[in-house]
């Protein structure tokens, strides 16, 4: 019996430790954390966060991810995206502009932001 709980023990230890990593990875990524000159949490309950982005030419953000979201534009934005095969192409979007957003985990580039893009992800929980 004493060998059955110790296993049990260790199992529960093992699986609390693996959580807890896992957590603090999580929290490593969050944006919020990882860029706070970027991003700005505005509002957040049980259904979405709310987060504030402004993205600046010349601003760099570390790995981070993001849930799906929907991405409102409060200016217009438009920056240079490197493409698969090597080249670049420009992405733009008009105030008002929204889009889905599929999840994605990026950062330690660069943005080449031609003009200063503001807008509001609303992120799915």
């Amino acid at each position: 019996m004493n060998q059955s709980f110790r296993s049990l023990s260790l199992a529960v230890v093992g699986c609390l430790l693996g959580y807890s990593i896992a957590v603090a990875q999580y929290d490593a990524l969050d944006p919020v954390r990882a860029a706070p000159h970027i991003y700005t949490n505005v509002l957040e309950n049980d259904w979405v966060r709310v987060l504030k982005v402004t993205e600046r030419n010349g601003e760099t953000a570390p790995l981070h991810t993001h849930p799906e979201a929907l991405i409102v534009h409060l200016s217009p934005c438009a920056w240079m995206e490197g493409a698969a095969g090597g080249g670049a192409s420009m992405q733009s979007f008009r105030l008002g502009d929204a889009v889905w957003r599929v999840a994605v985990t990026h950062g330690g580039k660069t943005s080449q932001v031609v003009q200063d893009c503001s807008r509001l992800e609303i992120e799915m929980k």
